[in-house]
């Protein structure tokens, strides 16, 4: 392998970079800088910008909006991106629920929710988790039953991200009971207005209230909301997981937040010598760094498609595990950076952060460092938990 990016790639990689100095402005990154979740209306209209310039979806297929970038393109524009602190995808339907659609869904379902998807006119939200199944998802207790021209739904679905301010949602619900739990799922889609849908903020440990409960109380959506064929929920929710096969590495934020600790630690001083350049901190900063490197060279392997002697699950799961621990390690850096500094906690609507930071009290690099650091304590959990994982690995790789 080649350890560096082709000229051709550099040069894709500056284009990237200027569209984005010349775009992102202040309103539109100070709150991804600063770890308070951008407003839906920020959110949809960076991605406006995006689909405009026809980046909306790189990693979509070109007939349906996508830039037919190869992997390694896909990684430069995502890492850029992040690095400048552009607001984030709108995950749940551009990187989970499109996926669903292109294969599976009705030619008329495709044109009727993918364009106003790439557009952010319409966006997302997942309806997975309950209250009785996280990673098993097989144990879910919402139904939906057919009556007549509609399904009625019942049941409540738990850490829905992004809920409250979401157009749709798309649902794994028991349409049979009579079957194997995993083959009497299916994948309905419902307008999150819907009389019946009800939504209840949860605020986390880290000031936020992203995460959502949603109830579904007798709701009635039009049959032809069914995604696909009944029964096959399961296989659908698998895909939609599979297709993003190195996103739980979470490569983009660890690198970006590596870069926030190191300029924390050179501008904290200690007996007039900073942080960054004493031994014990310098050594600490090395190690994460270098796990990082190797974490990054992982997932372009990868993304280069390189054939692995084990099980590609197996490495995904490997790749979910690291990444997620190493959240934690480069958030730790940044609060032990901080010090006494780290217990100002700034939340949205906080009317103390402006005045705070011009005084000079509180750094701006500061502000929001606390926040991710409790948030990335949840990292090992959602999104397949490290034990699960862990399952995974010792299944696809070992064959216990």
């Amino acid at each position: 392998m080649h350890f560096q990016f082709s000229s051709e790639d550099e040069s894709f990689r500056q284009q990237v970079r200027e569209f984005v100095h010349t775009h992102l402005t202040a309103e539109y990154s100070t709150d991804v800088r600063r770890w308070i979740s951008p407003t839906m209306r920020i959110a949809r209209a960076w991605q406006h910008i995006l689909a405009d310039r026809g980046w909306g979806a790189p990693h979509w297929p070109v007939e349906y909006g996508g830039c037919g970038w190869n992997p390694v393109r896909k990684h430069i524009f995502l890492e850029e991106t992040t690095r400048l602190d552009a607001p984030d995808y709108m995950w749940q339907g551009l990187h989970m629920m499109a996926w669903v659609f292109m294969a599976y869904a009705s030619e008329e379902m495709k044109a009727r929710f993918l364009p106003p998807m790439l557009r952010g006119d319409e966006v997302w939200t997942q309806g997975f988790s309950e209250p009785g199944a996280g990673s098993d998802l097989a144990n879910l207790r919402s139904t939906a039953v057919l009556e007549g021209d509609h399904w009625r739904l019942n049941g409540q679905k738990i850490w829905t991200s992004d809920a409250r301010d979401c157009d749709w949602g798309f649902f794994l619900v028991r349409t049979d009971s009579t079957v194997k739990p995993q083959r009497g799922l299916s994948f309905i889609i419902a307008k999150l207005d819907t009389p019946g849908i009800s939504v209840r903020p949860i605020r986390t440990i880290d000031g936020r209230e992203d995460l959502n409960e949603v109830f579904l109380d007798n709701v009635r959506v039009p049959r032809d909301y069914l995604v696909g064929e009944p029964g096959q929920g399961w296989t659908y929710a698998k895909y939609l997981l599979e297709k993003e096969r190195t996103a739980s590495a979470f490569l983009y934020f660890n690198k970006r937040a590596l870069v926030k600790a190191k300029a924390i630690a050179r501008d904290t001083l200690i007996n007039g010598v900073a942080l960054l350049e004493t031994p014990e901190f310098a050594r600490k900063v090395a190690r994460v760094e270098a796990d990082l490197l190797a974490l990054e060279w992982s997932v372009l392997r990868v993304l280069a498609q390189e054939k692995f002697a084990y099980n590609l699950n197996g490495v995904v799961s490997a790749l979910k595990i690291r990444g997620s621990e190493m959240q934690q390690r480069v958030t730790d850096l940044q609060i032990e950076a901080l010090g006494a500094r780290s217990a100002r906690f700034f939340v949205r609507g906080d009317p103390g952060i402006e005045p705070a930071v011009d005084s000079g009290r509180w750094p701006p690099l500061s502000v929001g460092a606390t926040s991710m650091f409790l948030f990335t304590r949840a990292a090992t959990i959602y999104g397949g938990a490290r034990e699960v994982q862990k399952n995974i690995i010792a299944r696809a790789v070992f064959g216990f």
